[in-house]
């Protein structure tokens, strides 16, 4: 594979898997990919409420492979992985407020689904190397901040627990069977094409929605709390780094944001940028305060020092490239929003 330096000329002519295609992350990276040359095939299995859109690749609908399946149907990715040089790995539910109440279903997603995946792989294309989209939440709370990749795994809900089973299924894939594999443990990633349907797949979409419609935020608690956030641009050229190397391989690395900030500062930067919404201070709902984690973010020097990769977005910039966007297409995801209610 190539070194960190070209990562980007990698891709071309490259057969690339990507589950979860339709998703926010996803379908964000398919679209660079599609423009680097790959022969992009994706699939998803369009899961209610898990943010998975036809209209995100409708611009790049031509040139792409799309096949509406769910990961965990073993005779479909036996023929899916057959000849990919690249699998990114993206299916998945990421709701911890979903986990908590319909943990089988997480179970299933984040941990059967992704050993078919990797038996797939191993069975029919061992060569592959894969890139797991794993998440902060499989630490908890923070002992230390920032938080580094040596900081204890101790997840607060059902979906942590799942998801770093499966990312540990992908390090032990690469280890015993030498399937090639790491995980990016990404942090808060936010801009277009994001889930704004609801509020149980993270807040800053959900904050973004209530700006451009000119609504109040509800800040739960003081509004001291602080997080990281990545622009999906930068989460995207992280996954290209990983996939173009082996040096990642059999590691997790922390993919985050450099500017840490308050719940309260965000809103107000966040307001500013729109023109529009308000903010309002309530008290924690029971079910969240229960698996709230505190203050958040985390240092992404490991997977600098292995790849070069540096966030190039700033959080001005992200926010005012994510509100203009859905200044313009906010009705399409409304629309997604009324028939899921229909």
């Amino acid at each position: 594979m190539s070194g960190t330096g070209n990562h980007l000329d990698f891709y071309r002519h490259r057969r690339v898997l990507v589950t979860g295609g339709l998703g926010f992350i996803g379908s964000n990276l398919a679209r660079v990919l599609v423009d680097l040359g790959a022969h992009v095939t994706i699939v998803d299995s369009l899961l209610e409420d898990c943010g998975g859109r036809r209209g995100n690749v409708a611009e790049i609908a031509a040139n792409i492979s799309l096949h509406i399946a769910d990961v965990g149907q073993a005779g479909v990715m036996d023929d899916l992985v057959r000849g990919r040089d690249v699998i990114f790995n993206l299916a998945g539910q990421v709701s911890h407020i979903d986990s908590m109440r319909q943990p089988y279903r997480d179970l299933e997603v984040n941990c059967r689904n992704q050993l078919v995946l990797l038996e797939a792989c191993r069975q029919h294309n061992p060569d592959v190397k894969v890139v797991f989209a794993g998440t902060r939440q499989v630490y908890g709370r923070s002992q230390t901040l920032p938080v580094d990749e040596s900081h204890l795994v101790r997840p607060t809900d059902v979906n942590g627990i799942n998801k770093v089973a499966g990312e540990y299924y992908h390090l032990v894939y690469n280890d015993a069977f030498k399937v090639r594999g790491c995980s990016l443990r990404l942090s808060n990633v936010y801009g277009p094409r994001q889930l704004v349907r609801h509020d149980r797949q993270g807040f800053i979409g959900w904050f973004i929605r209530l700006a451009v419609e000119g609504k109040t935020i509800q800040i739960y608690g003081d509004g001291s709390q602080m997080r990281d956030l990545v622009y999906v641009d930068d989460v995207a050229d992280a996954f290209l780094r990983a996939g173009a190397t082996d040096v990642c391989n059999g590691e997790v690395y922390n993919v985050g944001g450099t500017e840490p900030i308050t719940h309260r500062d965000l809103t107000a930067l966040l307001i500013e940028i729109a023109g529009s919404g308000r903010v309002e201070y309530v008290e924690w709902p029971p079910a969240k305060k229960a698996i709230d984690i505190g203050s958040f973010y985390v240092t992404s020097e490991k997977f600098a020092g292995a790849t070069g990769w540096r966030p190039t977005v700033t959080l001005r910039d992200g926010l005012e490239r994510t509100v203009a966007f859905y200044r313009r297409h906010l009705p399409d995801f409304l629309l997604d929003e009324i028939r899921s209610a229909v």
